[in-house]
Formats: structure tokens, C-alpha cells, sequence
């Protein structure tokens, strides 16, 4: 729910500033700001299938706290590039950066949990326990910066 408040926000955005540059309806054309708004707005909806999916990976493989912690860090992230990408393009840095350190946590949790099943499934041993410790170890490092 708390991605479909951070998309609406940023249509929301992006409808404001095309009617503030245009004084019409959605149009492409417009000022440095509109541009920038529209920018910002397609990058963070290209992003959201990858977020997604080695969100639901992640959960369903690994472990679900530490993958929800993280999706919810990664919402923080994607709100804080928006708001940078607004301002000057450098700002914007910090909040892609970070968000493409979450992503990669998510990944290696799905890869994780995708190893422990072939490790059940051909040698019997099952690391899940070791895995979930490492993952909630680790979660409270994407904090920081």
C-alpha cells in the first residue's frame, strides 16, 4: 500500500508541475522543472518491477523481516531520490546509490534462499536457520549511509 501512496504522490507531482509550467492538461513540452518532475517520475517507475520482484524473491526464499525491512527502506530511498532529482541533479545521488544497495540485498537474499534449496534438495543439509541469522544481522547495516 505504501508504494501505490509513493506512486500517487509522484503522478500527483508530476500533474502538478504540467499544469503550473503549461496551464493545461499533461503535456510533454515544458520548463527545466516539468522536465526534471517528468524525469525523476519515469525513473522511479522503472524501477519499481525490479523492486518488486526481488522483493517478493527475497521473502518468499529467504527470510521475510529483514526483505521487508529493506522494502521499506528502499520506499524511504525512492521518496528521497525523487525529492533530490527536484533539486540538483547531484542530490539525487545518495538516495540511487542507496537504493542500489538495497536492491542488491535483496538479490543476494534471493540467491541465498535459491542456494539453501538446492542444498536440501541434493545434499539434505538445510542452512535456513544460519541464513535468516546473517540476513537479520545485516539488514540494520543498510542504514547506513
Amino acid at each position: 500500500i505504501l508504494c501505490v501512496f509513493l506512486t500517487a504522490f509522484f503522478a500527483n507531482k508530476l500533474e502538478h508541475e504540467s499544469k503550473h509550467c503549461n496551464g493545461k492538461g499533461f503535456q510533454r513540452q515544458g520548463s527545466s522543472s516539468f522536465d526534471r518532475v517528468y524525469t525523476a517520475n519515469q525513473n522511479c517507475g522503472h524501477a519499481y518491477p525490479t523492486f518488486l520482484a526481488v522483493l517478493w524473491c527475497a521473502g518468499l526464499l529467504c527470510s521475510q523481516a529483514p526483505a521487508a525491512f529493506a522494502g521499506l527502506m528502499y520506499l524511504f530511498v525512492r521518496q528521497k531520490y525523487f525529492v533530490g532529482y527536484l533539486g540538483e541533479r547531484t542530490q539525487s545521488t545518495p538516495g540511487y546509490l542507496f537504493g542500489k544497495r538495497i536492491i542488491l540485498f535483496l538479490f543476494l537474499m534471493s540467491v541465498a534462499g535459491i542456494l539453501n534449496y538446492y542444498l536440501i534438495f541434493f545434499f539434505g543439509s538445510d542452512f535456513e536457520i544460519h541464513i535468516k541469522t546473517i540476513t537479520s544481522a545485516i539488514s540494520p547495516l543498510l542504514l547506513i549511509p
